[in-house]
């Protein structure tokens, strides 16, 4: 059976531009886990040289792009610079009628880590999923200088941020329609990895009225990512799922080791085919 990076080679006519490349999905605290999953890579010499995100993927992926190491993200974290809880969900009085919070951290934290703002100008090519409710379509960014305004639209969580407008069109969350966006990497990318930290595990025990509604949205969720998870030649699951949720903010060394634990046994499993591809 030919690999799925022959076919789209056959299709497009074109050989993949990179060796790896790696998509990381939304999942708001649990997206820490990314972090872990990136460094496990590094540590045994693999280096995706493309990315591709939603939501808090995106903010990850970004940075990663951008050219930071995982060591530097989560040291980011513990000093409070990068995306924790008490500086993201800035609550308005009015949020029913401009939601709960605005993107203003999100742009503070884009200007002082990537101020160039432009997807040309990164280390790595970054593609960022948003959903367009103008459209009712998904959407990837891969071409542009508002390099920010896009990573906000791209983590606009329905009732909890607002819309963004760009060019006449709202954009929210990417998760929303396309939660593990692997479709620019696949015939750009000998090898594509997805972690997606949204995983669909067995239920363990009875839920409860708002457990049942949580699992009802993740369960859609998982739904959608079905194409972009068939199109990756590897998935890492990190199971932070099991113990925290989107806003375990605060726990983030305990999920980016999900994420680490994850990446290192499907490494034990598939390095030497990775380091292959890589060193070609």
């Amino acid at each position: 059976m030919k690999k799925l990076k022959e076919i789209y080679s056959l299709i497009s006519g074109k050989e993949p531009k990179h060796k790896i490349g790696i998509c990381l999905s939304g999942g708001g605290a649990l997206g820490f886990a990314h972090i872990g999953v990136l460094q496990a890579l590094e540590d045994n010499q693999i280096f995706p040289e493309a990315v591709s995100g939603s939501s808090m993927g995106s903010i990850i992926g970004a940075m990663y792009a951008a050219g930071y190491k995982p060591e530097q993200m989560l040291q980011f974290i513990k000093e409070g610079k990068l995306y924790r809880i008490t500086h993201i969900m800035q609550f308005q009085p009015t949020f029913w009628k401009s939601g709960l919070s605005n993107h203003n951290t999100i742009f503070s934290v884009m200007n002082e880590f990537i101020p160039n703002n432009s997807f040309l100008k990164l280390e790595k090519s970054l593609h960022v999923c948003v959903t367009n409710l103008t459209s009712g379509k998904w959407e990837i960014i891969s071409n542009s200088e508002k390099l920010d305004i896009w990573i906000a639209a791209s983590c606009s969580i329905p009732g909890i941020f607002n819309a963004m407008k760009i060019n006449n069109m709202m954009y929210v969350d990417g998760g929303l329609l396309n939660n593990i966006p692997a479709q620019p990497l696949r015939d750009s990318c000998e090898i594509v990895i997805g972690s997606d930290v949204i995983p669909l595990l067995p239920l363990k025990k009875p839920l409860k009225s708002r457990e049942t509604l949580v699992k009802s949205l993740r369960v859609a969720q998982h739904q959608n990512s079905q194409p972009g998870r068939n199109l990756c030649d590897i998935l890492i699951e990190p199971e932070a799922i099991e113990k925290y949720h989107e806003f375990s903010y605060d726990a983030y060394q305990s999920i980016y080791q999900y994420g680490y634990k994850a990446a290192e046994k499907m490494i034990s499993e598939r390095k030497s085919e990775l380091l292959e591809a890589q060193n070609k």
